[in-house]
């Protein structure tokens, strides 16, 4: 059976858990052969293994996306293997909450480096092959969407540096696809709200018990709280 998907490739960074898993699932329903990126490879041959217990193709990458080599090479990989890349669904992203005067830099840093670095990364090694792609798509577009969060349209006490790393999110969004809109290339953004994910076990132990309540993802590529 032919779906809207067919004869695509997508590639899904931060699928292990939450929207990423989800969200791969979805697209693999929908025809598309799906690479699945991420550190944590036990969870993402789980993952593999649902989707072609359902009749879907998946590829596992494992890879730290914060190192710009090991996130360009997985983008390669998925295209040596696959053929080709049609979509992307950047999903990994890390949260970390708390007043400025007593966060640990280390925390500010696991942002900016997974939020924002990570992010760069696959954006700049999959846009040529979106590019290429969009030029035979069955479907005449290619789609790079990055995934934000409501914290990048209104900033809150005790989220300040993940404010930093969304707005940062949305504008460099919004300044890729007026660069390629003419090249038949969707780019978006999404920002989810408050979602339920395994993002509470991710906080430090005092923030977590008093909140806040904030918007984020669920897999955290990289930097999930667990060890690597």
């Amino acid at each position: 059976m032919t779906t809207r998907l067919s004869n695509t490739v997508a590639l899904v960074p931060g699928a292990s858990s939450g929207i990423g898993e989800a969200t791969a699932r979805s697209l693999a329903a929908e025809g598309a052969a799906v690479a699945v990126l991420g550190r944590r490879r036990e969870r993402l041959e789980q993952l593999a293994d649902k989707i072609r217990t359902d009749g879907g193709t998946a590829l596992v990458v494992e890879a730290d996306i914060t190192d710009q080599r090991q996130a360009a090479a997985a983008v390669g990989t998925v295209v040596a293997q696959l053929g080709r890349l049609d979509t992307v669904v950047n999903n990994a992203g890390f949260m970390g909450v708390g007043q400025i005067v007593d966060s640990p830099l280390g925390e500010w840093e696991q942002m900016l480096e997974v939020n924002v670095q990570g992010l760069l990364y696959i954006n700049h090694a999959a846009l040529a092959h979106l590019l290429r792609a969009a030029e035979d798509s069955p479907r005449g577009v290619a789609d790079l969407v990055n995934i934000s969060s409501t914290a990048g349209r209104a900033a809150r006490p005790g989220t300040a540096v993940y404010n930093l790393t969304k707005f940062g999110v949305n504008g460099f969004t919004e300044a890729l696809r007026q660069e390629v809109m003419q090249k038949h290339v969707r780019v978006s953004v999404v920002e989810p709200g408050t979602v339920d994910t395994e993002l509470s076990t991710h906080l430090r132990d005092g923030v977590r018990q008093r909140g806040p309540r904030t918007s984020q993802r669920a897999d955290l590529v990289a930097v999930d709280g667990r060890p690597a």
